[in-house]
């Protein structure tokens, strides 16, 4: 089916929040893991989102060119034309763009769409991250406005984040002092601000300890309850109609309860990129360690193009790295409930 339009995906994260359930969001960087994702999203029965980040758009222009919104582009255009050949809806989103990338990546990526439209062609991408948790809340909100203003226009949706999600990623780190927890009092100033522009839908990544990277079990200590709290004020104050549809970022290491207990309390969305990015690795050096005298010339030797042949290993990683998607479907209970059903 096609790439989900503005009108789908309001309907799938309308459907996901009412019945408990979340969508996995996963980082790709590549054809192959565009190509991975969308496997395990479709043998599962799940409609999901695909997104990008700046580092991994930059890397998927190529190491000579390094151009975030031209490697996003290409991605993009990838999935929009196999999209049809998939059971499924994707979603496509884009992740952590700071407000220093924002002329660099966001900005181009709304006027690609913007040209799109003016020609009649679909939307490129479905929605766009803006990350200001580094900034103080009003600034941070000030920007998101505007955004939100613009993205209005061109049936965008928009992502924001308040609290800041430890740990590091694409070179984004958080200090030592970062705010992991988001209060109540946030989460209405989001409210106040960002609801007044009608017509406009936003998601909003909630912070409850949250932490990027990868690490044991037990080891990222989250509070659900963050999120009820959250959620209970706003719809005190403002009514059913502004209850939020939150974002998970930072999952890996996070137990099977939280995951739960954040999807209940509104979690429609959960960013994964460190655990599909292991098990693609996995997958390659797997096959590398199994088949090393035929992947290498050792000792002079022509080693063995059936081995070292990209497709082969690539084809295993893709392979793996759907399977893991998989699995995030399940752990969020989103496994048979696409729309196309």
């Amino acid at each position: 089916m096609p790439v989900a339009d503005y009108e789908t995906f309001c309907r799938m994260i309308e459907r996901a929040r009412k019945n408990s359930f979340a969508y996995p969001a996963i980082n790709v960087t590549s054809l192959t893991t565009a190509n991975a994702v969308l496997k395990g999203l479709a043998e599962s029965g799940s409609d999901g989102i695909l997104q990008v980040s700046t580092g991994g758009a930059a890397f998927a222009s190529g190491s000579a060119v390094k151009d975030m919104a031209l490697g996003a582009i290409s991605i993009a255009e990838h999935v929009h034309r196999v999209a049809d050949r998939y059971p499924i809806y994707i979603a496509l989103n884009t992740d952590h763009c700071t407000a220093g990338n924002l002329e660099k990546f966001v900005i181009p990526l709304v006027e690609e769409t913007e040209k799109r439209r003016a020609a009649g062609k679909p939307n490129l991408f479905t929605a766009h991250m803006f990350d200001g948790s580094v900034l103080p809340l009003k600034e941070n909100l000030d920007i998101a406005e505007k955004l939100l203003e613009r993205f209005r226009k061109s049936d965008l949706i928009l992502e924001i984040e308040a609290g800041v999600v430890g740990g590091e990623e694409d070179g984004v780190k958080a200090s030592a002092a970062a705010k992991l927890y988001t209060t109540p009092e946030d989460t209405l100033a989001v409210a106040r601000r960002l609801n007044a522009i009608s017509g406009a839908r936003y998601l909003l990544a909630a912070t409850f300890g949250n932490v990027h990277g990868v690490y044991k079990p037990g080891h990222v200590q989250l509070k659900p309850s963050i999120l009820k709290e959250c959620q209970d004020a706003v719809v005190k104050t403002y009514g059913e109609e502004a209850r939020f549809y939150f974002v998970f970022h930072g999952g890996s290491g996070s137990s099977i309860e939280d995951i739960h207990a954040a999807v209940d309390y509104g979690v429609v969305k959960m960013n994964i990129d460190t655990d599909t990015q292991y098990a693609f690795t996995r997958a390659i050096a797997d096959h590398l360690f199994r088949n090393y005298s035929g992947a290498l010339k050792v000792d002079g030797d022509v080693g063995d193009k059936k081995v070292y042949d990209p497709r082969v290993y690539l084809g295993l990683a893709e392979a793996a790295m759907a399977q893991r998607v998989r699995q995030a479907v399940t752990e969020l209970r989103s496994r048979n409930t696409t729309l196309m059903k």
